[in-house]
């Protein structure tokens, strides 16, 4: 089974670097071609997909640092939806460094997949309140501009 985990991320990673070289089909088949003789990464063994991903190296192809996931609570997922929400909003357009600094400042965590129920609770009713005050301001702010125009 990991042998098999291992083949299919050599594949995801070429498959990456095709995009990112931005490769046609017919030029991506042509390197495959003459790197190991096939036309398809599923005929190649795990030798020659390292193969195929150190020519697309050669190319121009850098391979990124993947981000991990990690596991949120419900209450976690639900400062980010309420963040989602007020983005638009905002100065910061929601920014993941702006909730960041607002989860610092009101829980004492430095991000919000480090919050426990209890400090995500206190992140969720800080941000309706200041959802309700964005709502209040944008309204009278509107009623402000249309009253001036008239």
């Amino acid at each position: 089974m990991k042998k098999n985990a291992g083949r299919q991320s050599l594949i995801t990673k070429i498959h990456v670097a095709r995009k990112d070289l931005a490769l046609e089909v017919e030029t991506y088949r042509d390197i495959l071609g003459r790197v190991t003789g096939h036309t398809s990464c599923a005929a190649c063994s795990i030798g020659q997909l390292e193969d195929v991903l150190k020519e697309m190296k050669r190319l121009g192809f850098r391979v990124k640092a993947g981000r991990r996931r990690v596991e949120t609570s419900a209450a976690v997922r639900k400062v980010w939806a309420i963040w989602r929400e007020m983005a638009p909003a905002l100065r910061s357009e929601g920014s993941e460094a702006a909730l960041r600094a607002f989860v610092k400042r009101t829980a004492g965590v430095d991000a919000p997949e480090f919050l426990d129920d209890e400090g995500a609770q206190k992140v969720i009713e800080a941000l309706k309140a200041w959802r309700v005050r964005l709502a209040a301001g944008v309204s009278s702010a509107r009623r402000k501009i249309n009253t001036e125009s008239v």
